[in-house]
């Protein structure tokens, strides 16, 4: 950041009010008054539509003063509204992390003013590594991490056509403690390991970095690798394969999503020091990279090179699941929606 930025050069306020928002919790004075510098002052009045749902994300807002409402557009018309956020809080992050276009629109309910952080300036930041913007980087990380956390959670109450009856019981315990961790495989991994959307944009060398703190597994189909309420002791990389994860509602099973090579698999409650919040299970035999949670923490916090990378593929996981999660719920709520006005119209018809 700008060195000559000191708090004394920051408008009266100005940087009080700034350091009291989300964005900069755990940063001094003079790193939120650098990254005050390059923020750009808004205000919107009430009832005005802010972001655009499907519009090129250029950034993120810092709410200073006001009350906003992101809603989703629904495939079947109409909206829902799926947060609400206040003074000191913060939107389009996401934007902040990747590029990428709104997933929802964004509506002032009362006034609002607050500050622009323009996406490029800030990627500029992360890749001089530096260590203010990197702090902000994993705060934002945190911040998706218990959106999607909310937003599971809200998809979990809706009811889904596709659902499936449980077959097979959670296992009790540890499902790999037998499985043997391998520094070697009969599967030449390595060489497709820079073909891997994770590891887009790496050097053989930053590759390597990565994969030395991680051990091999093997695993066949059906094989679980963790199921919901187990400590989050360890995350897997897929190099070759598929695995399925999935949440058991009451006594149905509902699949989230199916991960393929390139797909980070059970690190969201490593980042939040939480228990697992679903099951994955091998959908065909797979070879897999597991990197123990001290490992992948110290890949999240560290400031080389590859980490900065690492950091960068983990957020654009992130990203993918939120995605994910949006359209799923969008479609479930139409669906819902859908169903009501057909059983409401047969019962005026009398059917």
């Amino acid at each position: 950041m700008n060195a000559s930025v000191s708090p004394e050069n920051c408008p009266d306020g100005a940087l009080e009010a700034f350091c009291a928002t989300g964005i900069c919790c755990g940063l001094d004075k003079s790193d939120a008054a650098q990254l005050l510098a390059m923020a750009q002052p808004v205000s919107f009045i009430a009832g005005s539509r802010m972001v655009r749902h499907g519009e090129p994300s250029r950034g993120a807002y810092v709410i200073r003063k006001g009350r906003i409402e992101a809603r989703l557009t629904l495939p079947g018309g109409g909206e829902k509204t799926v947060v609400e956020l206040a003074d000191g809080s913060m939107f389009g992050e996401m934007s902040l992390l990747d590029n990428g276009q709104s997933i929802a629109s964004v509506f002032a309910v009362t006034n609002v003013d607050g500050w622009f952080i323009e996406r490029n300036l800030f990627r500029a930041l992360i890749a001089g590594r530096n260590p203010a913007a990197l702090a902000i980087q994993r705060t934002i990380t945190s911040g998706l991490v218990a959106r999607l956390g909310i937003m599971n959670g809200e998809l979990q109450r809706q009811i889904a056509p596709e659902d499936r009856v449980v077959s097979v019981s959670a296992p009790i315990g540890d499902p790999l403690a037998d499985t043997p961790r391998k520094i070697s495989s009969n599967f030449d991994y390595q060489r497709f390991l820079s073909l891997l959307p994770f590891f887009a944009g790496f050097t053989e060398d930053e590759i390597d970095c990565v994969v030395a703190s991680a051990k091999i597994l093997e695993v066949s189909r059906g094989q679980w690798l963790f199921s919901a309420g187990q400590p989050s002791n360890a995350c897997y990389l897929v190099v070759r394969g598929a695995v399925e994860a999935n949440v058991y509602i009451e006594d149905c099973v509902r699949r989230l999503a199916v991960l393929g090579p390139g797909c980070l698999v059970g690190y969201m409650g490593i980042l939040a020091d939480t228990p697992h919040n679903a099951n994955t299970v091998a959908r065909e035999n797979s070879v897999l990279l597991e990197f123990s949670a001290t490992a992948f923490m110290a890949l999240y916090r560290g400031t080389s090179g590859a980490e900065v990378k690492t950091q960068h593929a983990i957020q654009c996981n992130l990203l993918q699941s939120l995605s994910r999660s949006y359209s799923q719920l969008s479609r479930l709520v139409t669906q819902a929606r859908l169903s009501e006005a057909l059983q409401a119209r047969a019962v005026r018809a009398g059917i």
